[in-house]
C-alpha cells in the first residue's frame, strides 16, 4: 500500500503533524518499503508532495537513522535544488544520518560547504551539526572547517555553534577556538548571547 495518501498534502492538511506521525509509524514498523517510496518521490513535480517526503524522511532519520542511512547519495544532490525547502531539508536529513556515513561525509565536505555558504540559516545549522558530529566521531581534521564557520557565522547563531564546538573539540584545538571567539566577541550586540559566548570562552580558557 502506498504511503503517499498519508502525507499532509494528500490529507488536505497545511500543518506537518501528519508527516511527523507517519514518520513515527514507519520507524515503529521498520517499514523499509515506505522509506524507499519517500526517497523515490523526492523528485515529485508536485512541490508539496516532495516537501512532505523530505520532512517525513528526516523525521524518521531523527528517530531511527539506520533506516535512512543508505540514502546519503540521494540527499546530497538536493543541496543544489532550486527549491530552498529541499536544500535545507536535505542538509537536515544528512545531519541526521552522518554518524552512519562518516567516510561519505568527509568526501562530501566540498559540496556540503558550498551549500552552507549559499544556503539559509537552517542549511548552515545542518552543516555545522555535521562538522560537530564528525569531530565527535574522531575526525578532528574537520575542525578548521568548523572554525571557519565560527569566524563568519551570523551573531545570532554564534553562541550555539560555539557551545556545540566546545563540547567535542580536542584539547589541542581549544586555544584556536578561544582565539576565534575572542575575535568575534566585539560583534555581539545582544547581552544574553554575549553571556553565552563568554561562558564558552571561560570554559576553554
Amino acid at each position: 500500500m502506498s504511503i503517499i495518501p498519508l502525507l499532509a498534502t494528500s490529507l488536505n492538511r497545511r500543518d506537518e503533524e501528519p508527516n511527523i506521525q507517519l514518520a513515527i509509524k514507519i520507524v515503529s514498523e521498520n517499514n523499509a518499503m515506505a522509506i524507499i517510496e519517500l526517497v523515490e518521490n523526492l523528485g515529485q513535480k508536485n512541490k508539496n508532495i516532495r516537501h512532505d517526503c523530505i520532512k517525513t524522511l528526516y523525521e524518521a532519520a531523527y528517530r531511527k537513522p539506520e533506516m535512512v542511512a543508505d540514502y546519503w547519495n540521494n540527499f546530497l544532490p538536493l543541496l543544489d535544488h532550486k527549491d530552498n525547502r529541499m536544500q535545507w531539508g536535505a542538509m537536515t536529513a544528512l545531519a541526521a544520518i552522518v554518524e552512519q556515513n562518516t567516510d561519505a561525509a568527509l568526501k562530501s565536505l566540498p559540496v556540503l560547504a558550498k551549500a552552507a555558504d549559499a544556503g539559509s540559516v537552517i542549511t548552515k545549522d545542518g552543516y555545522v551539526a555535521i562538522l560537530v558530529i564528525l569531530i565527535k566521531a574522531g575526525k578532528q581534521e574537520v575542525f578548521e572547517m568548523l572554525n571557519e564557520q565560527l569566524l563568519k557565522s551570523a551573531t545570532n547563531q554564534l553562541p550555539k555553534y560555539a557551545e556545540m564546538a566546545c563540547a567535542v573539540i580536542d584539547d589541542k584545538d581549544k586555544a584556536k577556538l578561544r582565539e576565534t571567539l575572542l575575535k568575534r566577541r566585539p560583534d555581539m550586540t545582544v547581552e544574553s548571547k554575549l553571556k553565552r559566548l563568554d561562558k564558552v570562552i571561560k570554559k576553554i580558557s
